[in-house]
């Protein structure tokens, strides 16, 4: 009989190793998204626009319904002005409380734009509702804002 208990032995083949080293990898390499939360929506739209009140109504936001690709979701906004020198929209500003920036796009806007509209497409972290702010030449802030459920979503952080 021994003198000392019998100690477990754990054997690994090199194909093992291998094979847990490159799982680990895997694991620690997974894309984890990072997400503003309505927090940083306030920190962003106070940014840019102080304190002032911001009113729901005069734009409207147009996003899909489902927007099966995060990479790339069309959307337009329009605001209700008449783009006069007396009357026009300053810049028009999206927010988004799942992307990793809260502030998503601006666009500057001037009387000479003609139309008080614009239309790109986005990155989108994940089902979520944008909202528009519209600044106008009076320094009135007005808003309005769309849903949209993201299928595959975008903006993950490695």
């Amino acid at each position: 009989m021994p003198d000392h208990p019998a100690q477990p032995t754990m054997m690994f083949s090199r194909r093992s190793l291998i094979r847990l080293g490159t799982g680990s990898v895997l694991i620690a390499a997974t894309p984890l998204p990072v997400f503003a939360t309505p927090n940083d929506v306030k920190a962003a739209q106070q940014e840019l626009f102080g304190s002032r009140v911001i009113r729901e109504g005069r734009v409207t936001l147009k996003l899909p319904a489902i927007a099966e690709n995060g990479y790339s979701v069309p959307f337009s906004v329009e605001v209700d002005s008449p783009m006069t020198e007396d009357d026009h929209v300053r810049q028009i500003a999206i927010f988004s409380p799942r992307n990793p920036i809260a502030n998503v796009a601006r666009f500057q806007l001037g009387p000479r734009a003609g139309r008080s509209a614009v239309a790109t497409r986005v990155r989108l972290g994940g089902t979520q509702a944008v909202q528009a702010v519209a600044e106008m030449s009076d320094g009135s802030l007005w808003s309005g804002s769309a849903r949209t459920v993201v299928t595959l979503a975008a903006c993950v952080v490695l």
